[in-house]
């Protein structure tokens, strides 16, 4: 067990911190917003004036996102009932709706391609200093459980990550199952375990799930994106190993 301190806030004997993946470790925002632009402008074309109240949807404005917003934070599953919704309101039926949307999102992502989104500086020497703590490491995530293996993999975490979740067909965040589903695969118990994220859903879903402490990180100094934060920080590196 370690002591791990963030600012002026300690949490004693952990055993396991689990992170989110897109804007915690990853600086998504440059490929979150083409895949929504794209797909707005996709729709668009089939329904003419449906463009710009998605990209409001989506949390896009000109050529910035809101990482509070529907593409920063939903899951996959979410994002398409989302934008369902918005096509249903033209008078399509709701399966027709589904459909469009999904279909967007599979062409806007085949369109974008599988570029490498990279880690913020510092994550890779963080869960580098954590595992050497003998801490272990987790990734709980609303993308697919296909995109936060291949984010590992790509990235070369796999010596560092010893259990990935994402958001297939299932519940998101801030269900505490996922939380749960993490802390069981490892070993440990909730309360000796932290979680990092910079969305209110993240710190929602370690509190439901009766965390040792939630983390919140703000790279853009947002502290409104992480309510509920038992801390708030704008670096990885303030998370730091006191006595492992």
């Amino acid at each position: 067990m370690a002591t791990i301190k963030c600012r002026n806030i300690i949490f004693n004997n952990i055993q396991a911190i689990f992170f989110d993946k897109n804007g915690t470790l990853e600086d998504s925002e440059a490929y979150l917003r083409s895949l929504g632009q794209k797909a707005a402008r996709l729709i668009d074309a089939q329904i003419p004036g449906i463009g710009e109240p998605l990209l409001m949807a989506f949390g896009i404005n000109s050529n910035t996102l809101d990482p509070a917003g529907l593409i920063s934070v939903a899951s996959r599953r979410e994002t398409e009932i989302a934008a369902a919704a918005y096509i249903a309101e033209t008078g399509r039926g709701w399966f027709e709706s589904l459909k469009i949307a999904r279909q967007a999102l599979d062409e806007a992502e085949k369109y974008i391609g599988k570029t490498p989104v990279p880690l913020f500086a510092g994550s890779l020497e963080i869960l580098k200093t954590l595992s050497v703590a003998g801490i272990q490491l987790g990734i709980i995530s609303a993308a697919t459980t296909a995109e936060v293996n291949d984010f590992v993999i790509h990235h070369h975490l796999s010596d560092y990550i010893q259990v990935q979740i994402g958001v297939d067909d299932g519940p998101s965040k801030p269900d505490p199952v996922l939380f749960l589903q993490a802390c069981q695969a490892l070993g440990v118990e909730p309360g000796a375990t932290l979680m990092v994220g910079d969305s209110v859903g993240d710190m929602q879903m370690g509190r439901n799930a009766i965390a040792a402490g939630c983390i919140g990180i703000t790279w853009i100094g947002k502290s409104d994106n992480v309510q509920g934060a038992d801390v708030i920080i704008n670096q990885l590196d303030e998370i730091q190993v006191v006595k492992a």
